[in-house]
């Protein structure tokens, strides 16, 4: 329980990487609260079903990570943030001439401005604390590009950016910022996905992910949440106190190309 006694909000966290971030830091006995932008029973039991496996105390709270006073509040609300996870995010896949206007500014909100919200309010808090760690989730597109995720390549750019400064102005502090960047995450939503892409291109499972969702991860494997957790709860550990304004690739070797 080697994070017993702090405080972990993680955005974007009803499913997917966030949760399997919030279920790792939970693991580790650190408090989580679960953020998204909905607020159903569904999500309310999650962190309760969390808080009693791993026997901490565990929240759910609604906020809308496009909406500047919303993010901020979410810090506020949480009453403690030792550790702030900024993982909400969306996608859109256009070509830039066609990219609609509308998609651009609510992934820039949502995948970057988000960010910057809630670390302006959290490092306060970290401050009277006496010890922080700020994790941002970017991608293995905060490194690289591919075509037509311009909006997507843009902001998570902009999140390695963003913790890089973060890390400068704390560097002599207790306080750490550090980016994630995952490749291709089996998560709920990609695993949906795998069916439609078989009949797509008449291939069985294995060739789908291995040819065409896969392509350019050199391992061939996905990643999984569980090992975006595990990255975080390192991140949190004394063996990180010196890592700060970098960034780790979990991406079996697409960024080494």
């Amino acid at each position: 329980m080697a994070l017993k006694g702090k405080t972990a909000v993680i955005t974007g966290s009803n499913s997917g990487i966030g949760l399997g971030i919030a279920e790792e830091l939970a693991r580790a006995g650190a408090d989580v609260v679960l953020n998204s932008f909905t607020d159903r029973d569904e999500d309310h039991a999650l962190a309760e079903r969390i808080g009693k496996e791993h026997r901490v105390k565990a929240r759910y709270i609604k906020a809308d990570m496009s909406k500047g006073d919303e993010c901020r509040a979410l810090i506020e609300k949480a009453g403690a943030c030792d550790i702030l996870v900024n993982n909400a995010g969306i996608q859109h896949v256009c070509p830039i001439d066609e990219f609609p206007t509308a998609k651009w500014d609510a992934i820039i909100a949502i995948n970057l401005t988000s960010a910057f919200h809630t670390t302006a309010a959290a490092l306060p808090v970290m401050r009277k604390a006496g010890w922080g760690r700020v994790i941002n989730i970017s991608s293995a597109h905060g490194l690289t590009a591919s075509p037509f995720k311009g909006a997507y390549v843009a902001a998570k750019h902009g999140i390695v950016g963003f913790t890089k400064v973060t890390a400068l102005e704390t560097a002599e502090e207790p306080i750490t910022a550090n980016a994630i960047c995952p490749g291709y995450v089996l998560t709920p939503l990609v695993e949906a996905q795998i069916p439609d892409t078989m009949k797509k291109y008449g291939m069985d499972r294995d060739e789908v992910i291995r040819k065409v969702m896969l392509e350019r991860q050199p391992s061939k494997e996905f990643a999984t949440t569980g090992q975006m957790g595990g990255v975080a709860v390192f991140l949190c550990s004394p063996a990180a106190d010196q890592i700060t304004g970098t960034t780790i690739s979990v991406d079996g070797g697409w960024t080494a190309l």
